[in-house]
């Protein structure tokens, strides 16, 4: 009986498993998907792939939606503890081709893992956390209709005295909060909340990734559109510790994403080549300490902007994810000793990191009172 009893459950796991496999191979990544759809395929993918892909729920939204993270890793096999790379994409809820993205580089590590020698070794050193839809509010609210299609910011209640909802998340990060970029004025899309983290969303990744900073490595935030990829920082009177290095690998992923559709990407701080902003995750995850933070900034330059059509959704994913492996297989080869001087080099942006933490906390402190350095 006991047998009998092993035997049936064996059949149904593996039962599961096809079913699970079957299911992200017949979703289709070349279309927008609704939230429900998106979660359906989170659980779809954790089941299919059990070795690789586990699940989180690490915050809720204003409205109570679960914020969940897809965690990409294998068993390291010397049984270390293992480094930490950080992505996450929809914080604006309008840039439909984040998510996407962010599903496509889920699917892109599933398929090829177990082909290519050189991911399996990052997958047993790092754990690569996927969020797909950090303002799940917002992104909802923007399939209701036609007239809610280009909603950014997420869905928190109106402050006293104003009929606009919502916060910009990606102004809402404790990183010189409210100094430059930003708008005090609830209507606007770049409010940036009563106070830094106020919103539950920019508080849920900055509480889970916090606890994390000492293993994390990487952390990439997906927007659109523009074609940049953005470093630190977006106030124009801090620079980072290893600024140049983040100039050299952006240039390097930006090369790699180039060769694939032609499409120029351009790399710098966001006051270089954008604007000036505070309070954004990227800045965030520099000052306390991780040291490759990037925002992707996806396409295009403005035909579409915020609209990108679907027939564009392949070739877009397509040179992002050859942009994010460029930057991750860098940050794992330096963590890891197979990049010249990968040593020597690691502890001077260590001791840099701890001596730019410092002074970039004084920076926060006299830039919130008004008063410049």
């Amino acid at each position: 009986m006991e047998k009998k009893t092993r035997t049936f459950w064996i059949v149904v796991f593996k039962l599961l498993l096809v079913e699970g496999l079957e299911s992200t191979r017949s979703y289709d990544y070349t279309k927008y998907h609704s939230m429900d759809e998106i979660y359906r395929w989170m659980e779809d993918v954790e089941r299919g792939n059990p070795e690789l892909v586990s699940s989180a729920i690490y915050g809720h939204t204003y409205e109570e939606r679960n914020i969940t993270l897809l965690k990409l890793g294998l068993q390291n096999p010397e049984s270390r503890e293992k480094k930490v790379i950080w992505m996450d994409c929809g914080i604006h809820a309008r840039e439909w081709i984040a998510p996407a993205f962010c599903q496509w580089f889920v699917k892109e590590i599933v398929n090829s893992y177990k082909t290519n020698k050189k991911l399996e070794q990052i997958l047993q050193n790092v754990d690569i956390y996927v969020t797909p839809v950090i303002n799940v509010d917002g992104y909802i609210f923007t399939w209701a209709n036609d007239s809610t299609r280009l909603w950014r910011k997420s869905r928190s209640t109106p402050p006293p005295g104003s009929g606009c909802y919502g916060v910009d998340l990606n102004r809402n990060f404790n990183a010189n909060w409210g100094t430059v970029g930003v708008s005090f004025d609830s209507c606007s899309n770049t409010y940036c909340g009563k106070s830094a983290g106020s919103e539950p969303e920019a508080k849920a990744v900055m509480d889970f990734v916090g606890k994390l900073v000492n293993r994390t490595l990487c952390f990439l935030t997906i927007h659109s559109a523009g074609q940049l990829i953005l470093l630190p920082y977006g106030h124009p009177e801090i620079s980072a510790p290893n600024y140049n290095e983040l100039v050299s690998v952006g240039k390097a992923a930006a090369a790699e994403m180039k060769k694939l559709h032609g499409m120029n990407y351009t790399v710098g701080t966001s006051p270089q080549i954008l604007y000036a902003n505070s309070g954004s995750s990227r800045d965030w995850a520099r000052l306390i300490g991780i040291p490759f933070s990037y925002t992707f900034e996806l396409r295009d330059k403005g035909e579409f902007s915020h609209l990108l059509p679907e027939e564009q959704i392949k070739p877009a994913c397509e040179e992002a994810f050859a942009g994010a492996l460029s930057i991750i297989t860098y940050v794992h080869d330096k963590t890891y000793g197979t990049l010249p001087n990968a040593a020597v080099t690691t502890m001077t942006t260590t001791i840099s990191g701890v001596a730019m933490t410092i002074w970039s906390t004084v920076m926060v402190v006299s830039l919130t009172i008004g008063v410049l350095m």
